[in-house]
């Protein structure tokens, strides 16, 4: 019976990565699971040290399908296979955290011009509501209209409405009255 020593067996899986890697830009499908086989663990343990589980398994496999597509591109007289598809783990990892930016910004984008959109509208409605207001305003008399003027725009009391006008309480009080009915009414009717 042959035995090999550990030096023996060690010379063996050399020459045995170094046919992997010579073989490996030929395209071979069975040299592909023998790659995989060789270096899923380096690579998944690469990218397991940036991201969760699923995501890394997720890049291993993006990178495994990478390097196979672009196996011509491989070249062993300028480095190891396992030199060349842990770059390709790196640029993998930095896409995924690139694309995950995008992303946010992307949502963080849309929910700024969304609320700007909502903020806008609102404002429209605002001023729409205003130019209602001051239509409604111009229809009432001229003493009702100042006397709403003085209590609701420079929130003064009917007391200080009635001193400052001249007009007496009960009418300050009565003007005020009509003329929200008046506007209430008016305003009801523009809205239908």
């Amino acid at each position: 019976m042959l035995t090999l020593s550990n030096h023996e067996i060690r010379q063996e899986d050399v020459h045995l990565r170094l046919g992997l890697e010579r073989a490996f830009p030929t395209g071979d499908a069975a040299i592909l699971k023998r790659v995989y086989d060789e270096y899923d663990s380096l690579v998944y343990s690469i990218c397991r040290r940036s991201v969760d589980d699923a995501t890394a398994l997720d890049i291993t496999q993006d990178v495994f399908i990478t390097a196979w597509n672009k196996r011509e591109r491989y070249d062993p007289d300028r480095g190891g296979l396992g030199g060349w598809l842990t770059a390709i783990t790196r640029n993998k990892i930095i896409d995924h955290f690139r694309a995950q930016a995008s992303e946010e910004r992307r949502i963080n984008k849309a929910a700024s011009s969304a609320e700007r959109e909502e903020t806008s509208v609102q404002r429209i409605h605002e001023i729409a509501d205003r130019m209602l207001l001051v239509d409604a305003m111009d229809e009432l008399g001229e003493r009702a209209h100042k006397v709403i003027s003085l209590a609701f725009f420079e929130d003064l009391t009917h007391a200080a409405i009635a001193e400052r006008t001249g007009i007496p309480l009960g009418t300050v009080k009565s003007d005020i009255r009509r003329g929200l009915d008046q506007l209430r009414h008016s305003l009801r009717h523009s809205n239908e």
